[in-house]
């Protein structure tokens, strides 16, 4: 990696996506090397079993803009979210799903809201300005909408898409916020913006084009359960103080 400091750090958990990888590594560093700033790319591998980190190791070789980390086993989603956030250097912080569900071209329009003042720039589907390319089928769209609504009642009102996989920090708040961070799976990303808002920081909701991908790897007899109880654990965690912030 470069000494200077980037303007922009986009971060890629992945977990068994070997097949995928390369190909959406390709779109990405391709769409960055059209930015006028600098910028830097974060893989975290979440312990994979079929070669994945190898993949994004080859995809590195000889790139130092391009950053490849491993977890210490599979330790889930926002484990992986936060081992490259709290790596991540840049003026501005995004995650990405691997599956690029949300185009990275849509990264304009989160550095857009950031730069005007947000702490949190979260992607959403449900805004009137979103463009959806193929919709979920229609239990994974009810069971979107029922932990939406458990979430607005529990933990974040007045977001309508806590669950997109496509979100901005600026670099205080992302170094804020992922410290006090304690989920690591399904609910990571409503702790994350639980922690947004009672540390301050103004959290901007962005409409953005949205491809539904089929391979989706929510069980949905299981997940929402764990979704649900990882809601609960989030205010469980504020009653017993565990979110006070570190000096």
């Amino acid at each position: 990696m470069t000494n200077s400091i980037p303007h922009l750090s986009i971060v890629i958990p992945a977990y068994n996506e070997a097949s995928r990888l390369p190909s959406t590594l390709e779109s990405v560093s391709r769409y960055l090397a059209t930015l006028q700033d600098s910028w830097e790319l974060i893989v975290v591998d979440d312990g994979s079993r079929d070669g994945t980190a190898e993949a994004a190791e080859a995809f590195a070789r000889g790139r130092p803009e391009i950053l490849v980390l491993r977890n210490p086993g599979n330790r889930g989603k926002g484990y992986s979210v936060r081992h490259g956030m709290l790596a991540a250097r840049g003026r501005f912080r995004i995650f990405s799903d691997a599956d690029l569900s949300t185009p990275v071209e849509e990264t304009e329009k989160v550095v857009r809201a950031l730069s005007l003042g947000a702490g949190v720039a979260a992607a959403s589907r449900r805004l009137g300005a979103s463009r959806i390319e193929g919709r979920q089928p229609w239990y994974r769209e009810a069971m979107g909408r029922s932990f939406n609504l458990v979430v607005q009642v529990l933990a974040v009102r007045g977001v309508t898409d806590t669950q997109c996989g496509f979100k901005g920090f600026t670099a205080d708040a992302a170094r804020a916020i992922f410290p006090l961070t304690r989920i690591d799976r399904f609910g990571f990303d409503v702790e994350v913006l639980f922690l947004a808002r009672k540390l301050g920081f103004p959290i901007a909701e962005v409409p953005v084009r949205w491809i539904d991908n089929p391979d989706s790897r929510v069980n949905p007899l299981r997940d929402p359960w764990r979704m649900f109880l990882e809601v609960l654990r989030v205010r469980w965690n504020e009653w017993e103080g565990l979110y006070r912030a570190r000096s």
